[in-house]
């Protein structure tokens, strides 16, 4: 492993925090906005959030985030930075349980184990070469018109779906397609790819880029009105998926190990979604026993006592004689 890679790594590993920290505080916004969904859903949600401060805390923690992914794509190809990205979910669980006032749950450090195990074994997998190739403009437009066509359909359509797991869907999907245009802008600059693109293209893409990592912020906000755990986690996963697909199939990167190395790949991301599913289920709240589920006592009207009454006949007895 070179030391590129060791530095896209350990940069990928602070943005995950950065990102963790930033999802637990929308988390909790959207909890204590549930009340305002019904203005939310008709278009007043945007300038509702806009007011509060803890909103532009998030946005400021996502903005570092997105900074540390960005200078992590400057020395790492997207196989092995967007992966790490999953330890978001990891760094986010304790975090949340913290902030709750509660303890981690067994299934939730099982699901941690299992994630972190598989991202390794991912990791030593793509940890082949640094980043040499990037997307042409057509290329770049067509997958940008590609990911906000799905996006679309995630967030219009499916109406059997839940809407939290679709939002959460299209924004790792809006997410992974930022990844992929940043490095795009960010080789464009360096001695691999200058001169490569027009600068006009280059502004092109850095526009996109804006549009989508906005839209994936919108979006995952959107997706956590419904908890933390199973949104957290499908973002987690289509944000690598989406953007490790653009980097094998039009950036020409490449497993390393042959056989082996693949193998060792496929093991690592069946573990990484075992870890997943495990923290999902673990995360949600519609999976444990919750005391507000639990109708509570309350004290209704007294019930009157007929109690037997008592014979009659021996006290007129005692009265006769008396």
């Amino acid at each position: 492993m070179t030391a590129a890679i060791l530095a896209a790594a350990g940069l990928s590993l602070v943005s995950a925090v950065a990102y963790a920290v930033a999802a637990v505080a929308q988390e909790r916004l959207a909890a204590r906005t549930g009340r305002e969904r019904a203005a939310a859903e008709t278009g007043g949600g945007l300038p509702a959030l806009l007011r509060r401060g803890a909103w532009w805390w998030a946005v400021g923690l996502n903005v570092v985030g997105a900074m540390l992914h960005v200078a992590a794509l400057a020395f790492g190809p997207l196989t092995v930075v967007q992966p790490l990205g999953a330890l978001t979910l990891v760094a986010a669980v304790p975090l949340g349980a913290y902030r709750a006032g509660r303890k981690v749950s067994r299934g939730e450090w099982t699901g941690t184990a299992c994630t972190l195990v598989g991202l390794a074994a991912i990791l030593l997998a793509a940890a082949g070469s640094g980043p040499s190739e990037a997307l042409s403009l057509p290329q770049a437009l067509g997958v940008s018109a590609t990911a906000a066509a799905l996006a679309a359909v995630l967030v219009f359509s499916l109406p059997g779906a839940r809407p939290g797991l679709r939002h959460a869907t299209a924004s790792g999907v809006a997410s992974g397609v930022a990844s992929a245009l940043t490095q795009t802008v960010t080789v464009t600059f360096t001695a691999h790819g200058g001169g490569r693109m027009p600068l006009w293209g280059v502004a092109v893409l850095a526009v996109l880029v804006a549009v989508f990592a906005c839209g994936g912020l919108l979006l995952a906000q959107a997706s956590y009105r419904g908890g933390l755990g199973a949104p957290l986690s499908l973002l987690t996963l289509a944000n690598p998926v989406a953007a490790s697909a653009i980097g094998l199939i039009l950036l020409g990167e490449r497993l390393q190990g042959g056989p082996l190395g693949i193998a060792a790949a496929g093991v690592g991301a069946v573990l990484a979604a075992r870890g997943v599913v495990l923290l999902t289920r673990a995360a949600d709240p519609g999976h444990r026993p919750s005391s507000a589920n639990v109708p509570e006592a309350r004290p209704g009207p007294a019930k009157p006592v007929n109690l037997p009454a008592l014979p009659a006949q021996p006290v007129k007895r005692r009265a006769e004689r008396a």
